[in-house]
């Protein structure tokens, strides 16, 4: 049976973000609390996070009456039957969610209430604050499935969370300052491999202090040389945190002569692949198949029904939490914002116009 403090008790409505229409959100009183699945947790929201994928999607395809959002942290109040056992009423947790999902119109993480997917959420420790936790779901999410099953680099989860230090392959993560970045930089650490990262160079600091061994300039018209050089043209591995044409570019042309694999998280520049088109292997990353569930977005968004990434999902949030446990998992800077869920819907609009470099938008709501 599901597992509910009496105390709080949920209500059957909440205040949200809803979509009302394409690049258009309105702050709705009387929106559906999520329905308490098996597989599920209701977290009573305490900050969240904003990423480019709110407002990306919200303009591309808008599902009218779903609550949006994505990252968020706060507090346990309800658990589905298959739960994971670990997890208990009152935790202070942190995760992603599927939001604006016109199949789940209830869930999001822009709400009073988030209906989680259980398996996919992390315990905070008590010195980490709601804040700083709701900038981990996305990354952690992202950067796993990118880099230990599309990308292939050459250590297991396991590695990951045992968090044994070894040198290991150059792995290259262009963007290597944004959320998903640094958190990728910081796995590839820990799971004994070598990150590299092409970033500005007032974000160099921030790359090595995650765990970076060297960073390049990608403005730099000699870069993907320089890390040639570096690399002793062996690089093998490049995760594209950007992809844009001039980010593809630096990446297939800094990857060693043998040829390796590039992934990207946003469909990248056929013309640019077809440049080694022999000799480097590309894919990009629909992050949120991570669910297992249908991705009922348009045009090349879509997906089926993935269940083996949920798998792979709780495993790799299984083997970050073992990290996270140990104070191993640093957040992603943050900027706390002001003004509620109506300074949510301002932030949404803020990523659409401003490409934030090296810190992430938080709410506290």
């Amino acid at each position: 049976m599901p597992s509910l403090k009496p105390e709080l008790s949920l209500p059957k409505t909440q205040t949200a973000v809803v979509a009302q229409g394409p690049g258009k959100l309105v702050l709705q009183h009387d929106a559906h609390v999520p329905a308490l699945d098996a597989d599920m947790a209701i977290v009573r929201t305490a900050a969240v996070a904003i990423n480019p994928a709110d407002s990306k999607m919200l303009d591309y395809s808008a599902a009218e009456g779903a609550i949006h959002g994505y990252d968020f942290a706060g507090t346990i109040v309800a658990l589905g039957a298959d739960a994971p056992a670990h997890l208990s009423v009152g935790d202070r947790v942190a995760g992603m969610v599927h939001g604006m999902n016109k199949l789940r119109p209830d869930v999001g993480a822009f709400g009073t209430y988030v209906g989680a997917s259980a398996d996919l959420l992390l315990k905070l420790p008590d010195d980490m604050s709601f804040e700083e936790g709701a900038s981990l779901g996305t990354g952690v999410a992202t950067a796993t499935l990118s880099l230990f099953d599309r990308l292939g680099v050459p250590a297991t989860l396991g590695d990951l969370q045992r968090g044994e230090p070894k040198q290991g392959d150059f792995v290259l993560v262009a963007g290597g300052s944004t959320a998903s970045g640094t958190r990728a930089i910081q796995l590839l650490k820990h799971a004994g491999l070598r990150p590299i990262a092409s970033c500005s160079p007032s974000n160099f600091a921030l790359v090595e202090r995650f765990g970076a061994e060297k960073a390049f300039d990608y403005r730099s018209p000699t870069a993907a040389q320089e890390i040639k050089e570096y690399t002793g043209n062996e690089l093998a591995y490049a995760l594209d945190c950007v992809t844009q044409a001039d980010t593809t570019k630096l990446c297939y042309e800094s990857i060693g002569r043998a040829g390796g694999r590039y992934v990207s998280l946003e469909p990248f520049r056929e013309t640019v692949a077809q440049t080694r088109a022999l000799t480097i292997s590309p894919s990009w990353v629909m992050v949120l198949s991570i669910f297992g569930r249908k991705v009922a977005l348009e045009g090349e968004y879509g997906r089926e029904a993935q269940p083996e990434d949920r798998k792979f999902g709780a495993e790799a949030f299984s083997a970050v939490q073992s990290l996270l446990d140990r104070g191993k998992i640093q957040p992603h800077p943050i900027k706390v914002m002001h003004g509620g869920w109506e300074g949510v819907i301002k932030g949404v609009d803020i990523i659409r116009t401003q490409a934030l470099s090296g810190q992430k938008l938080v709410y506290t709501v």
